[in-house]
């Protein structure tokens, strides 16, 4: 199933904030007319509303198959927002969720075990296209639904499938957390540059590019990052005299990050159980 189902069938998507938005930005980008996608939303932006004039379907009724319907709601409103879409249950359209803390068996309960059933998780920086999403599905999703689902959430960033649901929380505390260790880390560099002098416009330019231009050179080459490290290491030279710190073995910053990732993940299957 591709994206073509979509411009014959429709979609449904259940909430348009920020990540919504960004989606649909980028589903538009890739040709789909506005008039595929039916939106529901009680508060639509001065653009959807701008979208509703070229065709897009604004908070109209839900069409009986849609190809796809997206749950792009906060976690604490999925019981109000699960019944209104209980008709598309029993098959013929893909439920993808991209909510935090609701499981599969959440959406079986509402829409039965024989519906194909996607969980995603995608990041903030999807929002200007370079997010990363990971999936996973029920049963029935195996194979063209989830193809459907990685095609539609591909317009974001990359996209990544996992072997099991029980996964999910390690993802969220890597990348769906992991974007705030990174701007903790932009923080942090600039408040040590000024430390040392530099003013504070100065410092937090260079945290940004320096964060931002590592991190590219992470995803264009085809090299380990301790490789990556090592090539900007000279021995006795002042990255080693950095990395000393950095790496210590009782508190430097590959244990808190253990400890970081251990602590999200924990909150993420507390939260998963109520």
């Amino acid at each position: 199933m591709s994206l073509e189902a979509i411009q014959d069938r429709g979609l449904v998507l259940l909430g348009c904030g920020k990540m919504g938005s960004a989606l649909l930005a980028g589903w538009l980008e890739r040709g789909l007319a506005p008039g595929a996608f039916t939106i529901i939303d009680p508060k639509p932006s001065p653009w959807l509303e701008e979208l509703a004039q070229k065709g897009l379907r604004l908070n109209a009724e839900v069409p009986d198959a849609p190809a796809a319907a997206m749950f792009a709601v906060k976690p604490q409103m999925m019981d109000e927002a699960l019944p209104s879409l209980r008709a598309l249950g029993g098959g013929e359209t893909v439920l993808l969720s991209i909510a935090a803390g609701t499981p599969i068996g959440r959406f079986e309960t509402e829409f039965g075990s024989e519906t194909p059933i996607v969980r995603a998780m995608p990041n903030t920086p999807a929002s200007i296209g370079r997010g990363v999403t990971a999936l996973v599905g029920n049963e029935p999703a195996q194979g063209s639904p989830l193809d459907l689902s990685e095609a539609l959430m591909s317009a974001v960033g990359e996209t990544v499938r996992l072997t099991s649901e029980d996964q999910m929380d390690a993802v969220t505390a890597v990348s769906g957390s992991g974007p705030a260790y990174v701007f903790l880390m932009v923080e942090a560099l600039a408040a040590a540059g000024e430390a040392e002098g530099l003013e504070p416009e100065l410092a937090l330019t260079l945290a940004r590019a320096t964060v931002s231009g590592a991190g590219a050179m992470a995803l264009a080459q085809d090299i380990p990052p301790g490789q990556l490290r090592e090539n900007v290491t000279s021995p006795g030279g002042t990255t080693a005299a950095a990395l000393s710190v950095l790496m210590r073995e009782g508190d430097g910053l590959p244990r808190l990050l253990r400890e970081a990732v251990a602590a999200a993940a924990q909150r993420g299957r507390e939260l998963a159980r109520g």
